[in-house]
């Protein structure tokens, strides 16, 4: 054989063992594929697992004064293992299935036992591995159901499988709703401090190994994550929640009595810039009203009388008028349009009476006069005080203020200024509108509103927030005192002296009427208008600042008659439960201090009162005999049904009481009288929940 020839035979057998190689492959794929398949896809299924995250429970949300705005509640889905060892023999099964269904139609009586009895069979006879008990199981359910026949063999035998869900849940249910907000995974679209905190609040995931089983259901390889989620982070808002309810209600009303279509309500500390109180409302139906939009921090329309203190501000800075300038009201004749006041009468007054009655005509022409020559003097007053400007909210959803000046292409050199004076022509939020007049309380010092005071893990401090300084003076301290003269005269003098003025305390304020532009139909549509009154309390040394603002009332629609009586209604009502607003009575001499009664004793507490001489001031219901120069603040301890008490001063036998008639478990820590309490008086949690008590 030549050489040629061998080389070729050898190639030749190598190729064809090549060749038989690749068809063995071939068959033996085909073999896999078509006749081995469904064995090879079910046995893929029993064996395939995975890691799935499991969600963290998210952080608590609490008012300042320590109550559980919102929380996340643990909640079970119960399934069960019907081929689990201790009920893997039949006869073992038959005799306990009954027991178990009997047990279940007892506590959820949305099936008969018999009912039950089928399902179970029925799953057992499928070898259902992951059958579905119950959804929305509780704690206090779930440790009860651990007691029943078949589940109480133990954690394997018994086949119960545990899926643990965390549901959000807010405590006061509708109070401070919006601000509160909700998750939601786009970011752009957050929603109050829900929104706003996320990355705190959220957590951080955990890890679940899970097998899949026939039928395509994953069931837990452990019970155990094989992972633990971290909880969230613990948010401490601002928000006072006895403020909260009184803003509500307030607004509420108001808003049903006047059939207007939407208001706000914001309650601001002047010194520190925290948001008390925040409410908002939109008409859903007739006599219905819901929390639907953030008016308070997106709300931008045109302020109306109310941006007349930064006209007045302005010009009493500039030393163009004194508070004794005398000036025509009535009306005042601009080219293509005739400024009136809301009462047209004709007469020359002190400025400051003008800005008392909410001369529109008045304050035009002072505008005109004194800035007409240079219009941008007025406009950088208003940028100087940062009025364009966003605050730098600590929630989202804030409004871009709109503030014109001679640069824009809409300015009108013979109408926008003087339409400017009396808050038109211009976008501000009823927020932008409180923080001015908060900063003329706070003696000049301009802060930016915050909604959350701190930021806290497992009881630590992570972050602490406090106001951020906009402007440190908005004006010399002679104008600031003109400008507060000025605004406690318009309640005791001008147009808020029928509604909002009281004889037991001094407020400032003003009150504000704007036309609303009717779409794209502007001023020429259907009329409506808002109405609003701003201020603070006392007068003399302010604590608190507080805007009302309602949108298209029927009927009345004056800033005075519409929002001054919810001003005047929650200011009061602040007043009288704040111990630091008023003076120590009379009658008490020295170094007496006032006698100290439990909460759970009312009738030795007023008994108390009258040898003294003193009235109690109701400051959460109807107020009855207000004196609050001669009385003390007074609460009825009133428990809602299906809420927490506040037992916080009673003696540990009446907290003992109280709590256990309201279905709730207590551990006691200390003695002496209740300091305080683990989950906050009004707070909706299960009944027999563990609440532990601090006496001191």
């Amino acid at each position: 054989m030549s050489i040629r020839t061998n080389i070729l035979l050898r190639v030749y057998i190598a190729f064809g063992l090549i060749l038989l190689f690749a068809a063995a492959v071939i068959f033996q794929l085909c073999r896999v594929q078509f006749a081995q398949g469904d064995k090879w896809k079910a046995m893929a299924k029993t064996m395939s697992t995975r890691y799935k995250n499991i969600e963290a429970a998210r952080g608590n949300i609490f008012a300042v004064d320590g109550s559980l705005l919102a929380t996340s509640v643990p909640e079970y889905e119960l399934r069960m293992d019907m081929l689990a060892g201790g009920i893997a023999d039949e006869k073992v099964f038959d005799e306990k299935i009954d027991s178990l269904s009997m047990k279940l139609a007892q506590v959820y009586k949305d099936k008969t036992a018999r009912e039950y009895s089928r399902m179970f069979r029925e799953a057992r006879k499928d070898s259902s591995r992951y059958q579905l008990v119950r959804r929305r199981v509780t704690y206090n359910e779930l440790k009860q159901i651990r007691k029943f026949p078949v589940f109480n063999l133990g954690k394997y035998k018994g086949g119960l499988i545990v899926v643990q869900q965390n549901k959000r849940i807010l405590p006061f249910r509708s109070l401070a709703a919006r601000t509160i907000g909700y998750k939601n995974d786009n970011v752009a679209n957050a929603v109050g401090l829900e929104g706003a905190y996320a990355s705190y609040i959220n957590g951080e995931s955990g890890k679940r190994l899970e097998q899949r089983i026939a039928g395509g259901v994953w069931m837990p390889v452990n019970e155990e994550d094989e992972i633990a989620p971290k909880e969230g982070a613990d948010i401490i808002s601002t928000i006072d929640i006895n403020m909260q309810d009184l803003a509500q209600s307030a607004l509420e009303k108001q808003l049903i009595k006047s059939h207007a279509d939407h208001g706000a309500v914001i309650v601001m500390e002047v010194e520190t810039g925290e948001i008390r109180a925040v409410a908002n409302f939109s008409k859903v139906e007739e006599g219905i009203y819901k929390e639907k939009f953030n008016y308070a921090i997106a709300g931008n329309q045109d302020p109306g009388s109310t941006f007349k203190l930064a006209s007045y501000m302005a010009l009493i800075e500039d030393k163009l008028i004194d508070t004794n300038t005398m000036i025509g009201t009535g009306y005042y004749q601009i080219p293509g349009k005739l400024i009136t006041d809301s009462h047209p009468k004709i007469e020359t007054v002190t400025a400051k009476k003008a800005f008392e009655e909410s001369s529109n005509a008045a304050i035009a022409k002072l505008i005109n006069i004194h800035y007409g020559e240079n219009q941008s003097r007025f406009t950088d007053h208003l940028y100087d005080w940062h009025l364009n400007e966003k605050m730098g909210l600590q929630i989202p959803g804030e409004a871009q203020p709109v503030v014109k000046n001679p640069k824009n292409r809409s300015w009108n050199k013979k109408m926008t200024l003087p339409q400017m004076a009396y808050g038109y022509e211009m976008q501000l939020t009823p927020l932008k509108m409180l923080s001015f007049y908060n900063a003329v309380a706070n003696n000049g010092k301009y802060v930016a509103p915050i909604f959350v005071r701190e930021i806290r893990r497992l009881g630590n401090t992570v972050e602490q927030f406090k106001a951020r300084v906009i402007n440190d003076k908005i004006c010399s301290d002679v104008t600031l005192s003109k400008m507060k003269k000025m605004l406690e005269g318009v309640v005791t003098e001008g147009s808020g002296k029928q509604i909002v003025y009281n004889p037991l305390y001094k407020i400032a304020g003003k009150t504000g009427t704007a036309q609303v532009a009717d779409g794209n139909r502007g001023y020429r549509g259907k009329r409506q208008y808002q109405a609003s009154f701003v201020g603070y309390f006392p007068a003399e040394k302010p604590k608190y600042s507080m805007i009302v603002v309602i949108n298209d009332p029927k009927g009345a629609y004056y800033g005075a008659t519409v929002s001054g009586p919810v001003f005047r209604e929650v200011a009061d009502k602040i007043f009288a439960s704040d111990l630091e607003l008023k003076r120590a009575p009379e009658r008490l001499i020295g170094n007496t201090t006032m006698p100290k009664a439990k909460q759970g004793n009312s009738k030795a507490l007023k008994k108390a009162y009258d040898k003294l001489g003193l009235k109690p001031l109701y400051a959460s219901v109807t107020p009855v005999g207000v004196d609050t120069s001669n009385g003390l603040s007074f609460e009825e301890n009133k428990v809602k049904a299906g809420t927490v008490p506040n037992v916080t001063g009673m003696g540990l036998s009446d907290a003992l009481y109280v709590m256990g008639n309201a279905g709730y478990k207590v551990k006691v820590v200390g003695s002496g009288v209740v300091a305080s309490q683990s989950v906050t008086g009004g707070s909706a949690i299960p009944k027999g929940s563990k609440i532990t008590i601090e006496l001191q």
